[in-house]
């Protein structure tokens, strides 16, 4: 099947954040699909991997990307993106040092075109990131045996955003649904998503990459795979008769899968080429060296952060798998990373880690006691709590038709005084209602704002805010109002 190129490339160009880009990119997110037209005139639509839809801006409010990550002021390659002739990009894939084969054709070609085009702002920050996470990747894939260049998967999988979720649940990285990741054993429940975790998700993703192999023996198709599932891929070769190249079964492919493959081609191409398209790398600082401590416990970010002084983006950034800021050491044991000049000092503080604001910690209770001095009468809609009825001598059970009429008659003049006073507590619940609304407080959240120092300014706690806003974790945004009252 030959295609020719169908993406227009606009010559108009902006100055953003140290970066000049074309002006398109700003509304990159926009587009969800590429279209190519055959040497017939028959258009076809692919749709775009997610990564490469999402908002640059989205990367750089990334822990990594604002302590780490910068343009490279040394850098002052022209704000041009060259157009070659087909044979210049043909002859580049094939210098590739891959074990993976990477063909050209002019599907790839639109997705080179994209990624040096309207994602030069995305390339650059994934040229900078790869510093954080390629040792990692690469790691993995070598314990598995796999070719190395299957670490640029995650490029089109998350554009290298450790934080991602796909509209179909996918999580992290290497985009695991929850079924494959329990597959290979990353844990998932209400605390943790091992998705998230970069070491251990890579080393799942390179187990299941492996796995697809010994299945397909077919490197494209193990990619395809990934991507879509091994069900579409077998019916994909059994509606082809058998064919087991990628390319003669394409049409039979997702519309997204389709474009994988090439996407992956492409990825592998302006990562390694990205200077002769002009892209300037974001110029990136090793973070410092980190290093594991096992807790026994649980223990919430913020005893750490105040203890050690440390802010919880940087923890958050560190332990991406714990989903509420909680490390659950009370379920199993379990690794807190921290950076290593911290480790020592943890060890150390540990007690007074664990002992910080203990109570306010606590989100369950081990053991309650019930009330049972008391029971519930219901009636007309109204519930009324008296005294359990103590026990009678028999011989005083019986009474005489007087002494309950009289008894009936003191009942009834009892419930009009408590349907007074019900009245009445209803009118001072009404007042407080009014007085509690009175009292609301909303501020609006600053550039740097935590919310600690929110609390610290409203004479309140963490606690009170996250239970006033229904807030999760300790991301804030900024900009936005909330209650402090």
């Amino acid at each position: 099947m030959n295609f020719k190129r169908h993406l227009i490339l606009l010559a108009t160009s902006v100055l953003i954040g140290g970066l000049t880009i074309p002006a398109q990119a700003q509304n990159d997110n926009e587009e969800k699909s590429i279209t190519v037209t055959d040497d017939e005139g028959k258009q076809e639509e692919i749709n775009l991997p997610q990564s490469m839809t999402m908002e640059l801006d989205s990367l750089m409010q990334l822990y990594n990307a604002k302590m780490y990550l910068r343009p490279d002021s040394t850098c002052n390659m022209p704000d041009v993106n060259p157009v070659y002739e087909p044979d210049v990009y043909k002859e580049r894939l094939s210098r590739l040092p891959t074990i993976i084969e990477m063909p050209y054709n002019s599907i790839v070609q639109a997705f080179i075109d994209r990624y040096t085009g309207d994602l030069r702002r995305s390339v650059a920050y994934m040229l900078g990131a790869q510093n954080f996470y390629m040792p990692v990747f690469e790691e993995a894939l070598d314990a598995y045996g796999l070719p190395l260049e299957l670490k640029y998967l995650p490029v089109i999988e998350s554009a290298l955003n450790p934080k991602i979720r796909s509209k179909a649940g996918a999580v992290g990285l290497w985009q695991f649904m929850m079924s494959t990741a329990k597959r290979y054993n990353l844990t998932i429940n209400s605390l943790v998503d091992e998705r998230r975790d970069i070491v251990k998700s890579s080393y799942a993703a390179a187990h299941y990459l492996s796995d697809l192999y010994k299945i397909y023996k077919d490197w494209n198709l193990v990619i395809a795979a990934y991507n879509c599932g091994t069900d579409k891929i077998n019916k994909a070769i059994r509606r082809s008769h058998g064919e087991r190249d990628y390319w003669r079964i394409y049409p039979r492919l997702p519309q997204e899968t389709r474009g994988y493959v090439p996407a992956f081609i492409a990825a592998n191409y302006v990562m390694n080429y990205y200077c002769d398209h002009n892209i300037c790398p974001l110029s990136s600082d090793l973070p410092a060296k980190t290093d594991t401590v096992m807790v026994d416990r649980d223990i919430h970010f913020e005893q750490i952060a105040h203890v050690l002084n440390i802010s919880i983006d940087e923890l958050e950034d560190l332990n991406p798998q714990y989903r509420r800021d909680l490390v659950n050491g009370h379920s199993e044991l379990s690794s807190l990373r921290l950076p290593a000049s911290l480790i020592s000092q943890f060890i150390d503080m540990e007690d007074s880690i664990y002992a910080f604001n203990a109570k306010d910690y606590k989100p369950k209770r081990s053991e309650v006691e019930v009330n049972d001095n008391a029971t519930y009468l219901v009636k007309k809609n109204q519930v009324e709590r008296v005294p359990a009825k103590p026990e009678q001598d028999k011989t005083t059970d019986s009474k005489s038709d007087n002494d309950n009429l009289q008894e009936k008659a003191s009942s009834s003049r009892s419930r009009s005084k408590s349907s007074r006073s019900t009245s009445s507590r209803r009118s001072t619940k009404k007042s407080r209602s009014k007085k509690s609304k009175e009292q609301t407080k909303h501020v609006t959240v600053k550039s740097g704002d935590t919310l600690s120092e929110i609390a610290e300014r409203n004479g309140t706690t963490v606690k009170k805010l996250r239970q006033l806003n229904g807030i999760k974790g300790s991301s804030i945004v900024t900009g936005k109002k909330i209650r402090v009252k």
